[in-house]
């Protein structure tokens, strides 16, 4: 049974899901898909649920649980883990959870805190109304326990707003350890005004167990702590995702302010004002008593600064660190110091960021898009030859087909977004995954997708085979200010007519879907050689040898030969190709982004300048000067100050754990 607070057990969800309406050229349409103006008092919502429970003795326990949006899972006072990983209420996961641990014969006290945000972001599938609690007990394989009316409930009180972050990403907690919910998770714990949770009036759940392994959540003590002025600051070792725990006696009623960053400011103080648009200032308001930090909400930060009364007292600081389980399984053999310490920096980055998918950046978005599968995905399969989450994550994508064929740009959020290149680039990702392992049955399962967004940009396609006018958001690289020059207008929508980098990837689509094909037995023919032919024709500069943005432009753009080399177009030419790669060595890896970065080191590879991409890689600009600027997690930009909003915790800059691996095809 699914059940619910009162406050929401019997609300009509909103159907948020739809096309983005930046691709809709009538305003009046994209004006249509606004979404419903949300009730201001059922956001942020955290929701408790507790349930006491006698039990005979047994062998294994195992406990199956959901939540909408997460959960976080305590069985007799003691923290068990949380989830689950985003996804949608037509395949809703949930977990499977050995608990035998935990319980004990006799009495026993199971707590679940639940979060509902009610906001439309990159995070979770929120602001639709949707709140549940789902879970089953089972003892030796017989169910003993499920969730129903008979569990209590209740608000807890002691979260409010201290701002919001990223793209409306997260809610900054102010907690409040004096209200009466503090204890909840505690065995002995009054819950007598507590109120009996309802059963679901809507429930549109269906649920599946989710395939991938809980997270790893441990806690890590600071490196250093320092006494300041009003209380200590703290620097971890290195950049993690996690949140910050500590325990603190003070009067009733003192406040604890707490700021986290990714680094420090000029006078040492922690740059809690982050520069990728993120304000990381919480409080902890104390009850007189001892108290805990119970913060819900995941962050990425390195640094803390916590500042109290003279009357306050903190210790036991540690930041509860969360990633996906990492075991390394390829080791990278190169003597050159410099490259060694970009793997380095890349292996950490992939460590510590990775969660129950691949996620844009943890800080801003905290979004899984499809074309970080490309890099971040890939650069986590090549570094621990575990192909099973970037598996998962790819079907977590086919799953948003629902909202269109062309797939949506982020995979589990209520925020409706399409990037067109990497739609384009879902079959190529789809082919790399069956090179490693031949799975024949995985490619079976999502090769209907790929044709699928074949199929639905096709309408764009003209006599010629060029695409023209492709309104779903054209990407390119970014930031902005790293595509050299490109002589396109990249508006949203896009103008009227075809230009380079788009049309080379429609190619690298069309070459995926082939050699997919082939694999299957089909041999379907998806236009590839006129589609090269034509793109020949219209953007080969014979004055410049090069191929340029756009039609009648003299402009080449080094993204305009990324792309190019890395698909062969027209490559058969020595002549050509070699200008090609002198064009990207030229350039550099600097005047591009570091999404870029991958295409053309793959490019480097594939056309067999292997020492190319060391030089690049390892070029002062690129890797190495995130590396002198302090990273310990790779920026989203080349350096702090390259993007108005640079993330330093950003994996999709891992591209040399994909390039520099022996095991794995560059593209």
């Amino acid at each position: 049974m699914f059940i619910s607070h009162p406050d929401f057990y019997n609300l009509e969800p909103f159907n948020l899901f739809h096309k983005d309406p930046k691709t809709i050229l009538d305003p009046k349409q994209a004006e249509a898909l606004k979404p419903p103006k949300h009730p201001a008092h059922l956001l942020n919502r955290h929701i408790l649920f507790r349930k006491k429970v006698t039990l005979p003795a047994f062998s294994r326990a195992v406990l199956n649980i959901s939540a909408d949006d997460h959960y976080k899972l305590y069985i007799n006072g003691r923290f068990v883990t949380e989830g689950p990983a985003a996804s949608y209420p037509n395949h809703y996961f949930y977990n499977e959870l050995d608990v035998s641990e935990y319980l004990t014969e006799g009495e026993n006290c199971i707590a679940v805190h639940t979060y509902y945000q009610g906001l439309i972001n990159h995070v979770w599938v929120s602001g639709d109304l949707r709140q549940m609690l789902w879970c089953e007990l089972s003892l030796d394989g017989q169910t003993v326990l499920e969730s129903d009316e008979s569990w209590l409930t209740a608000n807890h009180t002691g979260y409010t707003e201290s701002g919001r972050y990223g793209y409306d990403t997260g809610i900054g907690e102010c907690y409040d350890a004096s209200v009466p919910e503090a204890d909840f998770y505690k065995p002995d714990f009054d819950d007598s005004a507590f109120m009996n949770a309802k059963e679901h009036r809507h429930p549109e759940w269906k649920l599946v167990k989710q395939p991938t392994k809980q997270l790893d959540i441990y806690d890590v003590e600071p490196e250093t702590t320092e006494t300041i002025e009003g209380g200590v600051r703290l620097a971890f070792h290195t950049e993690a995702v996690g949140t910050l725990m500590f325990d603190a006696v003070g009067q009733k009623g003192d406040e604890i302010v707490i700021r986290y960053g990714e680094e420090l400011n000029a006078d040492g103080s922690v740059r809690f004002e982050m520069r990728c648009n993120c304000r990381y200032e919480e409080k902890m308001i104390l009850s007189g008593g001892s108290d805990s930090l119970m913060n819900f909400d995941y962050k990425a930060f390195r640094y803390v600064e916590i500042l109290y009364p003279e009357s306050v007292k903190v210790e036991n600081i540690r930041m509860r660190v969360r990633h996906y389980p990492f075991a390394e399984g390829y080791a990278y053999q190169n003597d050159n110091e410099t490259l060694r310490s970009v793997i380095d920096l890349c292996r950490n980055t992939v460590k510590y960021s990775t969660q129950d998918t691949f996620l844009d950046c943890p800080t801003r978005e905290k979004g899984s898009y499809l074309g970080d599968l490309m890099v971040s995905g890939r650069a986590h399969a090549s570094l621990t030859g575990d192909l099973s989450l970037i598996k998962h994550a790819l079907e977590c994508f086919t799953r948003t087909a629902f909202i269109s064929e062309g797939l949506m740009a982020i995979a589990g959020g209520s925020a409706m977004h399409e990037i067109a290149d990497y739609s384009f680039e879902f079959p190529a990702v789809l082919a790399w995954i069956y090179s490693i392992d031949h799975d024949l049955d995985f490619l079976k399962k999502c090769a209907p997708y790929a044709v699928g967004v074949y199929n639905y940009y096709k309408k764009y396609e003209n006599a010629d085979g060029l695409v023209d006018r492709v309104l779903e958001w054209n990407l390119m690289d970014w930031p902005q200010n790293l595509r050299d020059n490109y002589d396109f207008p990249l508006t949203r929508p896009i103008g009227e007519g075809v230009h380079n980098v788009i049309n080379a990837l429609w190619y690298g689509m069309k070459l995926a879907l082939e050699e997919i094909s082939s694999i299957l037995g089909e041999n379907a023919d998806y236009g590839s050689e006129k589609t090269k032919a034509s793109f020949i024709k219209t953007f080969y500069n014979k004055e410049t040898g090069l191929f340029a943005d756009a039609p009648g432009s003299s402009h080449t753009a080094v993204h305009s030969s990324v792309f190019t080399l890395l698909f062969g177009i027209g490559t058969e030419d020595e002549a050509l190709k070699a200008r090609l790669i002198a064009h990207i060595r030229e350039k550099k890896l600097t005047s591009m982004g570091v999404y870029m970065a991958y295409f053309a080191l793959a490019a480097l590879k594939k056309a067999g300048r292997y020492d190319l991409c060391i030089e690049l890689a390892t070029d002062s600009g690129a890797w190495p000067n995130m590396v002198k600027e302090g990273a310990t997690l790779t920026f989203e930009a080349w350096g702090k100050d390259q993007k108005w909003n640079t993330s330093l915790c950003h994996p999709w800059a891992t591209a040399p754990l994909i390039i520099f691996s022996d095991a794995v095809r560059p593209y």
